[in-house]
């Protein structure tokens, strides 16, 4: 069947069921990976998809959380030469130096947390891409120019619904309702190239069906073109294209 005929389907179709043991599995995941990982108040330096990365503290960490890796690996196998690109929720800044490595020609980097923008700008610099990574803080694609437009967006937003603790945590959780990114896919939708492809990776836990609904009222058909399974969820990538 052709995924891109439905926009549920193809988001709901690789979910695991969420029951009540998976919910605490879930919940104590999050937990230690907020104490241990997120809320740290040291900067540590790491190498994770073939980059020398500074990660400050409350910064998504690419070694500790297996998406980014997995990502950047996709974003290795895209002909990016030559395009514009911004990538949103970038953490270490890891994918957009990833989509720059493919040949992008310009990538801007947002992520809502301050010490994400530094990162990225930090990281950038270290690995010889700051004429090509611009880093920005933006809640999603708000402090972005409506032109020009983009060939590419990229985004590996918080899979999960809840209430963050902090800036740190919305790395984790995106607000009930999936509230703090409901406007990303309009957002995308204006800012994409006719053409353009819109890249998203979610989890098999996230809620598939109302990020599905969001991206089809956006505009958005999605295909699936990728899956890594881990022990206990599988991260999922989708493309998302203009009807």
């Amino acid at each position: 069947m052709d995924q891109r005929l439905d926009n549920s389907l193809a988001l709901t179709r690789p979910s695991a069921p969420y029951g009540l043991a998976r919910r605490w599995l879930r919940g104590f995941i999050h937990f230690f990976s907020y104490h241990l990982i997120l809320a740290r108040r040291s900067t540590r330096k790491a190498r994770a998809a073939g980059f020398d990365l500074i990660v400050r503290p409350t910064v998504f960490h690419p070694r500790y959380f297996l998406t980014s890796e997995y990502f950047a690996g996709v974003i290795d196998t895209l002909d990016l030469k030559g395009k514009s690109v911004v990538e949103v929720g970038t953490g270490s800044g890891v994918l957009s130096l990833a989509a720059a490595r493919a040949g992008a020609s310009r990538v801007i980097a947002i992520d809502i947390n301050p010490n994400a923008a530094l990162s990225a700008a930090d990281n950038a610099r270290l690995n010889g891409l700051a004429d090509r990574v611009f880093p920005l803080c933006s809640n999603l694609l708000s402090g972005v120019a409506a032109l020009p437009l983009f060939d590419v967006i990229l985004s590996s937003p918080p899979s999960f619904a809840g209430e963050p603790r902090d800036v740190a945590d919305r790395a984790w959780v995106a607000g009930p309702g999936y509230r703090d990114i409901a406007q990303l896919f309009a957002e995308a939708r204006e800012r994409l190239k006719p053409g353009g492809r819109f890249y998203l990776l979610l989890s098999s836990d996230s809620d598939l069906g109302l990020l599905g609904r969001l991206i089809s009222e956006a505009g958005f058909q999605a295909r699936l073109v990728g899956e890594r399974s881990i022990v206990f969820e599988s991260f999922i990538l989708y493309e998302l294209t203009a009807n």
